[in-house]
Formats: structure tokens, sequence, C-alpha cells
């Protein structure tokens, strides 16, 4: 008999019917932006179940429906028990948005959440038969790799992080229980999770559109300061959603002095927001931009810092300009969640500098689809962009070779959305998980 994940097939054929699937994410779509539509447009009932949106709304074919997290963290309780009771809140939420759906004869057969939030917390309490699958994105991890990777901004408490992220992992070992099936983006990240999940988890990457995200020579990107560059131009981009640590921007920021020195004609631009996604906050009412703009600025003339250009948040039409004229990019994280942006970097064939840190692995092969460097290694940084700018012929290899590889292992409709989509299949024809006293 047929066995996935770890459980008994009930009914191999299921897939050929119609089936009902509930999509849960705080931040609708998210990381269902393609799968989530793949399954409506195929004949399955969608609904999503979102704090997002306000009113009922159809999205390309789905059923979107609203429902609002109800109370808020407690004021003087300990900072561990914080974390999780946004998540208790949130899961509390979305049970009752749950029963109200149920109430209304909508019984899915299969859920499909990112549980980071807590959302998904008690939805086997509302559906007990439905097939949960998860959106594993990472497990919090203590060691010098993990919490202590960059010596800059040690823990504050060291020795009592190990207990801290275990009680951060809470809401991830509550899902365990009760997961069916989960699919993680990269190797590295489904790594993060303990054993218990290993056998449960598909590596599957959320894919990118490389026939829209290609290399384009007549492209053109308008900067702040009303300058508009092409191809022809010398341009050194950097993107991340938020210009933060995480993300290697302090990195890159200390880069500038020697490389505007350097390279008299080239355009630093720079994308992201000045807001923090991950690790810590900076101190009151300064951002992490701000901190190492002024770190920086004093060694930098006048006549330099004007080819240093923030573009903030922008339309995607824009972000993909600014990655077609790219000259060199430069790709910077901590050991964490591997972006999106370095994917479709590389789909519209960008020569691409990134950090040496495990996720990056996966994506970059030094001297094939990109050029490796030691996170900590600025003048590394600086020689390797200076030596990439002077070499047409090796960002045209890597850029070529970058492309090929995002297409072979990245693609959306021929490798990331199919596989997905049989993922799905798959767990519709597991037999549900139980919770443990059920």
């Amino acid at each position: 008999m047929p066995v996935f994940c770890g459980h008994t097939l009930i009914n191999p054929d299921k897939t050929t019917e119609q089936m009902k699937i509930l999509l849960i994410h705080q931040n609708f779509p998210g990381q269902f932006k393609h799968l989530g539509p793949a399954l409506a447009a195929r004949g399955d009932q969608v609904v999503a179940l979102t704090p997002k949106v306000k009113e009922p709304t159809k999205w390309k074919g789905i059923t979107v429906l609203p429902y609002s997290v109800k109370g808020s963290t407690t004021q003087g309780i300990h900072p561990w028990l914080a974390d999780f009771e946004t998540k208790v809140l949130r899961g509390t939420s979305c049970y009752d948005a749950a029963k109200a759906l149920k109430a209304r004869r909508f019984d899915p057969d299969v859920i499909l959440a990112h549980h980071g939030w807590g959302e998904s917390l008690f939805l086997k309490d509302v559906w007990p038969d439905a097939r949960l699958g998860l959106y594993c994105e990472l497990y919090h991890r203590s060691g010098k790799a993990e919490t202590g990777f960059d010596p800059e901004f040690p823990s504050a408490a060291p020795e009592s992080d190990p207990l801290r992220l275990r009680l951060k992992n809470i809401n991830n070992r509550l899902h365990e229980e009760v997961m069916d099936a989960g699919i993680s983006p990269t190797h590295f990240q489904a790594g993060t999770f303990p054993d218990a999940y290993q056998s449960r988890i598909t590596t599957c990457h959320d894919g990118v559109d490389t026939d829209a995200i290609n290399a384009d020579p007549d492209a053109s990107l308008a900067l702040p300061n009303g300058k508009t560059v092409t191809c022809k131009d010398e341009v050194i981009t950097f993107i991340n959603r938020n210009l933060e640590p995480y993300r290697g921007y302090h990195r890159f920021m200390r880069a500038l002095p020697d490389l505007l020195r350097r390279r008299p004609n080239a355009e630093i631009v720079l994308l992201g927001g000045d807001e923090t996604s991950y690790g810590a906050k900076p101190p009151a009412g300064k951002t992490w931009k701000q901190i190492f703009i002024d770190e920086v600025r004093s060694q930098i003339p006048n006549k330099d810092w004007a080819r240093v250009h923030f573009m903030g948040r922008v339309p995607y039409t824009t972000f993909l300009s600014m990655i077609q004229v790219s000259t060199v990019h430069v790709y910077l994280t901590y050991p964490f969640v591997l972006s999106w942006s370095l994917i479709e970097a590389m789909s519209a064939k960008c020569a691409i500098i990134a950090s040496d840190t495990a996720p990056v692995r996966e994506a970059i092969i030094g001297g094939q689809t990109g050029v490796m460097v030691d996170f900590f290694d600025q003048d590394k940084l600086i020689e390797e962009t200076c030596a990439l700018l002077d070499s047409p012929e090796r960002r045209d290899f890597l850029g070529s070779n970058a492309r090929r590889f995002a297409r072979e292992r990245y693609d959306l409709k021929r490798v990331c959305l199919p596989r997905q989509l049989k993922w799905v299949d798959d767990l519709a024809a597991v037999h549900p998980v139980r919770r443990p006293m059920d």
C-alpha cells in the first residue's frame, strides 16, 4: 500500500475530485501567491481566512474572508511569554473564524497554513479530519551559527538564549503534533527543524517566474535625484525588504567609501524600507538605515555621496528594472531565510556577489553562478566587486549560468508549482493526524 510522509494513503484517487482547500496566512497571499490561484484554476474550491482584509472579496478564484485578531498582550507579562501569547490570540481568533466557516458547512479536505504567527494552532479542533499542510519557514536555534553569528550584535543574555528560543519554538512544537505534511523552500530552512519533522517536510522553493523575469538590454531605472540609468551605466545594486544587519546592510555600507573612491562612475542603488524585519530593533528613535549612513557619511565626499541612491519601497516593476540595469548585484545575509530577490536577480542574469552563508550556497555556486565572499570580509567584497565590474565577459558567464540554474531549480511554472500541486495532492491522500489526546 502506498505511503506518504509516514502515513498510509486512504484514497489514492481522491485528487481526481474537486477538493475543498482552506488557506491560512496573516499576510495573505504570502507564500501562497501562486499555489492558491493554481488550485482554484484547476477546479478546487479555495477559501482563505486572513486578518489582512476587512470585507469578503474574491481574488484569482479564491474566496477571501476576513477575521479580526481579538485581545492584546498582557502588560507586564514575562517577555518570553509575550511572543507565545500573541500567537495564542491569533490562534483563538482564527479558531472562532473557522467555527463560523464550519457553521456555513465548509469542511476543507486540506488546510494549508503558514503557522509562524499561530493562526493554525487550533484548526484541527474544528476539522479533525482535514489534512494540515504547513509552510515550514524556520525553526529557531541557538548557537554560534545562529544567534551568535554576528559578534557585532551579541545577545544581551547569551546564556539564556537556549531557554528563550525553546519557548519561542512552542508554536512550532505544538504544530508538529498535528502537522500532516510540511513544505520548506530550501534545504537549509527545512534542516533547522528537529528530526521529528524531517520525514514530513518536502523541500520545494516558492518559485519565480523566469519567463517574466529576464535580462532586458533596453531597461532603464529612474533614480530619486532625477537621473536615469541604463545597462550602459555602471550600477551596483543592493536589495533588502528592510535595510538591516540580518541582510548585511552594515557590511555593504562600510564598503561604500572605498567602492565610491575606486569606481568614480559607479551609481550605488539600494532598495529597502526603514523598518526591522528580522533580529533586534535599533535603539529607540533610530533606524538601522540611518545608523549606518551616519557611520560612513563623513568618509564620503559630497560629490561621491550624490551617487548613492536609496529607493525605499518601490512597485514590483521598478524592482525588476533595478535588477535589469544592475552591473553587479550584492546579496548578503545571515544564515537565515533565503530572499526571493536573490533568485529573481539570478533569473535576470545578474552578476552576483553573495555572502558565503548556508542558505545562499544552495543557489550560488562560487565561480559558476556567482561570486562568494565571507560575510565579514569587507576588503574581499570590495575587491571582488571591482574585479567583476572590470570583467564584462565574466559577468556574462556568471549571469548566464545564474539564469540557467534558476530556470532548472526555481522556475515557477515548470518546476516549483507542479511540485507544490503534487505535494497538496499527496497530502490530501493521507490519513489525517489526530491530536495526541484524540
